[in-house]
């Protein structure tokens, strides 16, 4: 199988690739790909305008195939679920990942709150070559470090601190941290529920086959 992924980020293009593949699955994208405004205020409205708009894209220059788009966020407890959904936009348009980073962890200092939960949420969505969608979604819970740590990974990787591992995702290898993450959890969900699918309209075109049969 081959997906589309609606993304011009290198690394999550090569951290999609990464995941997929194991379920027999080649992510590629659209050189000419033009990302289209965000404009909703949740993850499942944001991944579902990107996917729409590649899949539009794809369809113009005569492309049918499965398109797929995430929308992710880090969530932290001290900031009553901030900056979630607008994570990529934390610090201004302009604000480089390290300055997010910086900015992020002087406002959860001065909250003065002791809690340092955070998670990070991933939404996919999957649209097939006929337009129909399906959603599915991923959650990586863990706590929000003092410090960066970490040189791998990006985003806001050296400032997560997954207890399970140790360590910051910044600080594990992609391969590891391709088996733990949101994005990895929501990928094993829409392949769970592209499975399924397939079961469902097997199933339908036996029974058919089956009525047909019985008809002679």
């Amino acid at each position: 199988m081959r997906f589309y992924a609606a993304t011009r980020n290198a690394g999550k293009l090569r951290e999609l690739a990464d995941i997929f593949a194991p379920y027999g699955v080649e992510i590629v994208e659209l050189a000419t790909y033009a990302q289209p405004e965000e404009t909703s205020d949740t993850y499942r409205g944001n991944a579902a305008i990107k996917a729409r708009a590649l899949h539009d894209q794809l369809a113009a220059v005569g492309i049918r195939a499965p398109v797929i788009a995430d929308d992710s966020g880090l969530e932290i407890s001290a900031l009553g679920g901030r900056p979630g959904v607008y994570s990529a936009r934390y610090g201004g348009d302009d604000a480089t990942w390290a300055r997010r980073r910086e900015l992020l962890l002087q406002e959860v200092a001065a909250s003065g709150s002791a809690d340092r939960g955070a998670r990070f949420v991933c939404v996919l969505c999957y649209v097939d070559e006929d337009g129909g969608e399906i959603f599915a979604e991923g959650f990586a819970d863990g706590e929000l470090s003092r410090n960066e740590r970490g040189e791998l990974g990006f985003s806001y990787d050296p400032i997560f601190y997954d207890p399970g591992e140790h360590a910051t995702f910044a600080e594990i290898s992609e391969a590891r941290k391709n088996a733990v993450s949101h994005r990895a959890k929501a990928a094993h969900a829409l392949m769970e529920k592209l499975r399924l699918k397939s079961v469902r309209e097997q199933e339908r075109e036996s029974a058919e086959e089956s009525g047909r049969s019985s008809a002679w």
